[in-house]
């Protein structure tokens, strides 16, 4: 039930880059569960559930493979059935960029955990793993021939690279830099082009010389693109201009104006004679005339921001994703709409036809990357399981079924444990959800959601029951009383309400945190009680029958993400951000144990079955099991590459699942030693 707060308190436009959940085991086993789910597991996972989010991808250079990166490694796709060929895994965070070799033998790809790494397609084997940059690596890029391999990194350094033997050949660097933005090898590989802000270089790369510095937008260079014979470089800004150099001698050319928003691409037509450009919000592709720096034709049927365009490989064609969730094919020559593409459920940022020009693939903020027969526009196939952030998980009270919800995922979806059969789909939030939880008797199911409201659903059903609309603010946490008659919700509004659950009605609004955010609510046992962390550092503990604020828990000096009950309900547990874990005594409000295992915040605790064992979610990812008793640290599961959201154990304690940001539940076994 444990929710994104950290992030959600902070920013009211925080929606970023994590989510749907396939299967999680039944405690008796893991039983029903797709190959996939067993894939490269970290240790002591016995299953992984969905695929991670999607970042980059890249088709072979013979058109049969799809590489598509993301926050738990490169899967490897067949491009004409979308089956899976393979994960690779060992980046310990994000990927941030993948490309294959111009032979296709060998995938390089790199992320934030500062690496950059080269595969055997074939085999799938790690052949190097390339270390020098000191941050995130945005990209990297195979010269034509194939033997050296550049990589750009917000060390604000260029790196080469000699593919066979992975050794470091030497870095482009200049002392003014700013934090670089993009890069790409000259056609025939004898330059690069790199350029910051404000200003582009060209360097010629055997000699590792700086050939030409490159200035003359009046604001920020978003894009650029070289021609394909080399001789020419296209440039776009923030100026809402696009400007033409000559890259023998750096001279400007032209500037071609017209777009009313910043530049956001710009792509040559293969033959050179056409350049296509997007901006941020002007809704328009327009097409140049490269010798002459005149309009061709505007391009206007988008109704949204548009990302992307790709031309086919004979020019012929060119197509568009847009934020209005639609994908179109447009005539080059003419300017007329071919198709429009239709599917996916969100924008759509990156369009990319195959090698042959016969398939078009798409990725989505939808999480889904689709394959479309170019000559008809009908989908060929949809590639399933990539989610965003994963922000709540929830066991029904038999351990039979699962709910969950996360980050640009407005519903919550329901799922047989034993099996992994989807059972329905809960539609009606019309943002995203931030915590699910059962009732005691496993028939209603609770969703509190960013559009400031909480739902309650029949489980059998999927029909909607109440919807409850008295905050005015996020809806961060959401708890069943024992007895399942009354829900308490935590919200950004300040506030925790009570709510009869039978007539949706509100019993009470409870305000002592004043002006502070409610990240966490939780019943005791008994259902006596109610505990609510807010970010004014303290728990507060309430008389449910009447109201009453019993007494205020203080020690915390940062927000308390979590609250958690003990099975006995002597002890409560609270994380916070910061970085400690605090055990309390529920009767005197004495504070009985502090733990510190990270210095990260804490976002999530939860009790074991038998209460001997305290589980912990960090925001650098890793999981703690302390003993209860002693404070010590039992075990630390690393598995993970980002923000753990969510921790909670089955109901027989030898399971714990754990939902992260990097859109994955990995399962534990806590029975290995």
């Amino acid at each position: 039930m444990k929710i994104q707060a950290r992030h959600l308190k902070r920013s009211r436009l925080l929606m970023i880059l994590l989510p749907l959940l396939f299967i999680l085991p039944h405690f008796m086993g893991y039983v029903g569960a797709s190959p996939l789910t067993t894939w490269s597991l970290p240790e002591g996972v016995k299953a992984r559930l969905n695929k991670g989010s999607i970042i980059d991808f890249a088709y072979s250079p013979d058109g049969t493979l799809l590489a598509v990166s993301g926050t738990i490694g490169i899967w490897l796709y067949d491009a004409e059935t979308g089956e899976e060929h393979n994960l690779l895994t060992g980046h310990t965070h994000y990927v941030s960029s993948v490309s294959f070799s111009p032979d296709g033998q060998t995938l390089v790809s790199c992320g934030l955990d500062e690496t950059i790494r080269l595969w055997d397609v074939k085999s799938g084997q790690l052949l190097h793993t390339l270390t020098g940059h000191t941050d995130w690596v945005r990209s990297v890029s195979f010269s034509p021939d194939g033997q050296t391999l550049a990589s750009w990194s917000t060390d604000r350094t260029i790196r080469l690279w000699d593919v066979k033997s992975g050794d470091f050949l030497r870095t482009l660097t200049e002392n003014e830099f700013r934090s670089i933005v993009g890069m790409s090898f000259s056609p025939d590989g004898q330059m690069l082009v790199s350029h910051d802000s404000e200003t582009i270089r060209l360097w010629d790369i055997k000699n590792q010389r700086l050939l030409q510095t490159i200035t003359g937008h009046t604001d920020s260079i978003t894009r650029i693109s070289f021609s394909p014979d080399g001789q020419m470089l296209a440039t776009g800004s923030q100026d809402n201009m696009i400007r033409l150099w000559d890259v023998g001698t750096g001279n400007h050319l032209r500037t071609l104006t017209g777009h009313t928003d910043w530049v956001r691409s710009v792509s040559f037509s293969p033959d050179g004679r056409t350049l296509a450009s997007t901006a941020r919000k002007d809704n328009t592709i327009r097409l140049w005339d490269v010798g002459t720096g005149n309009p061709l034709r505007t391009l206007t049927k988008h109704t949204g921001s548009i990302i992307r365009v790709s031309f086919s490989p004979d020019g012929q064609m060119l197509a568009s994703g847009s934020w209005d969730q639609t994908i179109r094919l447009w005539d080059v020559g003419t300017g007329d709409l071919l198709r429009t593409l239709t599917g996916h459920t969100s924008g759509v940022r990156s369009v990319l036809f195959s090698p042959d020009g016969q398939t078009l693939a798409s990725s989505s903020e939808d999480q889904t990357l689709r394959l479309w027969d170019v000559g008809t526009g009908n989908p060929l196939h949809t590639l399933t399981g990539h989610i965003y952030h994963i922000n709540s998980v929830s066991f029904s009270p038999d351990g039979q079924m699962l709910a969950d919800s996360g980050s640009y995922h407005n519903t919550v979806r329901l799922w047989d444990v034993g099996t992994g059969r989807s059972l329905r789909t809960l539609r009606g939030h019309t943002y995203y959800i931030s915590s699910v939880s059962f009732s005691p008797d496993g028939q209603t199911l609770a969703s509190g959601s960013v559009d400031n409201t909480v739902r309650l659903w029949d489980v059998g059903t999927g029909n909607p029951l109440h919807t409850l609309t008295k905050h005015t603010d996020y809806v961060l946490s959401v708890s069943f009383s024992p007895d399942g008659q009354t829900l308490a919700s935590g919200s950004m509004d300040n506030t925790v309400r009570l709510w009869d659950v039978e007539t949706g009605n509100l019993l009470r609004t409870l305000t002592e945190h004043n002006m502070d955010k409610v990240l966490s609510v939780s019943f005791s046992p008994n259902g006596e009680m109610l505990a609510s962390g807010s970010t004014d550092n303290t728990i507060r503990l309430w008389d449910v029958g009447t109201g009453n604020l019993l007494r205020t828990l203080t020690g915390h000096t940062g927000d308390v993400e979590s609250v958690s009950f003990s099975p006995d309900g002597e002890m409560l547990a609270s994380g916070s951000e910061d970085s400690t874990i605090c055990l309390w005594d529920v009767g005197t409000g004495n504070l009985l144990h502090t733990f510190i295992g990270r210095t990260r915040d804490v976002n999530s605790v939860s009790f074991s079955p038998d209460g001997q064992t305290l589980a912990s979610g960090y925001g650098d990812s890793p999981i703690h099991l302390w003993d209860v008793r002693t404070g010590r640290i039992l075990r630390t599961l690393k598995g993970h590459t980002h923000y753990v959201s969510s921790v909670s154990f089955s109901p027989d304690g030898q399971t714990l699942a754990s939902g992260s940001w990097d859109g994955t539940v990995l399962l534990w076994d806590l029975t290995l030693e």
